[in-house]
Parts: C-alpha cells; structure tokens; sequence
C-alpha cells in the first residue's frame, strides 16, 4: 500500500469516528433524566392526589416531554457545526422577539410574574430558549472579533496609542456582549424575571472570560452589576420582593416580623425536609414535607425532597452524578476542534453547573430564594427540553476523531 492511500485510509478511519458522540457523557445524561423522573414521581404524587385527584398526572406529561426532549437531542447531535454558526445570531434575534411577545400576551404565574405564552395545552418560556441561543450568540461573536483583533493588535495605532487600544478592546470584547445582556435583562426586569436575570449574567461573564476578555472589564461589568442590584433593593424595583426575599434569608425563623412570616414559610418547610432526611433519608417516597406543607415540592424545591427521602447520602450521590456530567462537559470542551464549539460547549456547561448550584443554595438558604429550576429534576416543559437540547448541541459540536 502507498503511503498516499495510508493517508487517505486513515482519514476515512478519522472521519468515521469523527461521527461518533460522546457515549459517556449521553450516558450520565440519560441517568440523571431517569433519577429526576423518580423523584418528581415521588415529590408530586401526593399534592396531585389531593389536588386533582390523578396523582400521575405531572409525572405522565414529564415522562412525555421527556421522550420528546430525548429525539430533540438525536436530532440536533446530527447536525454540523456550520448550522449552529449559520444561525447563532437569528436563534438570540428570534429568543429576544419571544421575550417581547410574552410582556403582551403571557400568562401569569403564580409569583406574579408573566413569563411564559400559553398555546392551548403548551406553555412556551421564551427565557429558557433564551439561555442557549444567547451562548450560541456570544461564541459566534467572540470568533469573529477574535479575527479582527488580530488584525488590528498588528497595527501601528494599536501598539503605541492607547485610547485606540482601549477603544477596541471595549468594542470589541466587551460592548457586543454587554448590548445583548442589557437587551434580554431589561425585558426580563418587566417580566420581571430577576432570577433569570442572575443566569444571564453569570453566563455572560463567563462567556466573556473564556472569550479572553480582560480581567478589568469584568470586574468593571461586575461592579455595575452589584449596583444594579442594591439600587433594585433600595428602591423597590422591579418589585418589594426582591428586598422581602433579603429579609427573609437573613433569618427565615423569624415568624415574629410579619414579612418574614409570610415569605419565609416555604424556606423554612425546606430546612425542616433537609434536616428530616439526616444521613440515609427516610426512604423513597416516605417525605412528609411533600404533603402540602412544602410549596413547589416538585418543582423549584425538589431538592429538599431528594433529600428528605434519600439523605445526606442519596443527595451528594446525585450531585456527584451532576458533577461528573460538568466536569465531563468542560473536558469535551477543552478538546472540541474549533474555537467555537469550545466556547458553546464550555457555555451551556457553565449554564447547567450555575443552575445546579443556584437551585441547592436556595433549597439550603445559602442563597436568597429564586425561582431557579434543578435540571432534569424539577417539572416544565420549556426547561427540560431547553437542557435536552443543549446536551444534544454539546454531543453534536464535541465529535472528533478519539
């Protein structure tokens, strides 16, 4: 055999492993969805049973949306690079539309808050599409600028003028992202939406970072960003809970303050499931807390009943799970061919470990309360497929030769 033929037989033998995806990291994918379905099954049968009188009915519509979340990620683990290039900034275009559309034709949650758009029997978030159209956005952007960066760096302006190089640097690798984070937290602000206004800041920050943003910007942006919040605390805007849910994290036990009464009963029926559940839990499907004591149980808290039910062991066991799946994501990412499937896959990755850390710090109180979901755990449609989808990006834009 020639060594020209070799060649092309080893790139055919390249190119078709290339087309394999990451069976690991599909693998602890599937087992957390699995796991979650068994919790939520156990956190919301009884308050159906009691509410609605079909004690299956929150697990049978997750089962399903579920199954539809696994042929989303089928479909998009097929497709190329290139499509995700191509339409990175409509996607974060049409997201931003859906967001505007929800202010005059959303439905009320139970907060307060209009987020989602009801057609018939389905409920669309837009703010959750959001979260991975806004990361395609940005790597896309720091790809094309990275470019002309280069370009200019070499230029004589760049290198002995230093507003020109200051100019630049801001327009550069730091204003696009910022527009687009002004852009998508003003409209989650009338929502309002704060506790998504917190992701899309941490993404943007990280995105911004891994982009080779200069350590002084962000610390800038963050500073802006902590001002952002005491003028929302001192002031009332968007709304009093944002200070109410402060007060009530300062010490939720206080049943003596009125507001703090008020507000502060779902943490505290959350810090009596986590502490009920001790070493090994109670057992599987034995919480009391879900009995309707403990509000949104099988949803934005049921962390407190995993562990009620399985423990101190059965809880850091499947954190572990949610570990091994970020850690899995961030090294996919380190070894993805081009700049921009790294900087997608370390974004969604990113994404999924705020949103676990955000959702065991409210359910511990290490954090004031918000509405962050736990990924593949807590009910909702939009969320589930929206994390489905982008673990399928992540195994779509991950696959090389092994």
């Amino acid at each position: 055999m020639s060594e020209t033929t070799a060649l092309h037989a080893a790139q055919d033998v390249s190119d078709r492993r290339s087309k394999h995806i990451d069976i690991v990291f599909l693998a602890l994918t599937l087992l957390i969805l699995a796991v979650g379905l068994v919790m939520l099954l156990s956190a919301s049968y009884a308050r159906e049973y009691y509410t609605t009188g079909n004690p299956m009915r929150i697990f049978n519509r997750q089962v399903l949306l579920s199954a539809v979340g696994i042929v989303a990620l089928l479909i998009l683990t097929t497709l190329p690079e290139t499509f995700y290039d191509k339409f990175a900034i409509i996607s974060v275009v049409v997201s931003v539309i859906g967001l505007i559309v929800v202010l005059f034709v959303g439905t009320e949650a139970d907060t307060g808050g209009v987020r989602a758009i009801l057609i018939g029997p389905i409920s669309i978030q837009p703010s959750e599409f959001a979260k991975f159209t806004v990361i395609l956005a940005f790597a896309k952007l720091s790809v094309r600028n990275e470019k002309k960066m280069k370009k200019l760096r070499s230029t004589l302006d760049f290198k002995q003028n230093w507003k020109y190089r200051l100019k630049v640097e801001l327009w550069y690798t730091v204003f696009p992202y910022c527009v687009i984070l002004a852009v998508i937290c003003g409209l989650l602000v009338l929502e309002p939406h704060v506790s998504a206004c917190i992701i899309f800041i941490f993404i943007t920050g990280a995105m911004m970072f891994q982009s080779g943003t200069k350590i002084r910007y962000l610390l800038i942006l963050l500073a802006l960003v902590a001002l952002a919040g005491i003028f929302m605390y001192k002031t009332g805007v968007p709304g009093d809970y944002v200070k109410q849910r402060v007060v009530v994290w300062q010490d939720p036990w206080n049943t003596e303050d009125p507001v703090v009464d008020k507000w502060g009963y779902q943490t505290r029926q959350s810090l009596i499931a986590v502490g009920s559940g001790g070493l090994m839990g109670l057992g599987l499907g034995q919480s009391r807390q879900k009995h309707l004591y403990l509000p949104e149980e099988h949803n934005d808290f049921i962390f407190s009943i995993v562990c009620e039910e399985l423990g101190f062991v059965g809880a850091l066991l499947i954190l572990s799970m949610f570990v091994l799946l970020i850690v899995r994501g961030y090294w996919l990412a380190l070894r993805a061919k081009t700049k921009f499937s790294s900087l997608v896959i370390a974004g969604i990755t990113t994404q999924l470990a705020l949103q676990v850390f955000l959702n065991v710090s409210v359910v511990t109180n290490l954090i004031p309360c918000t509405g962050i979901s736990l990924p593949f755990f807590s009910y909702g449609g939009s969320a589930l497929l929206c994390q489905m989808s982008g673990m399928g990006i992540i195994l779509a834009l991950s696959k090389q030769p092994n």
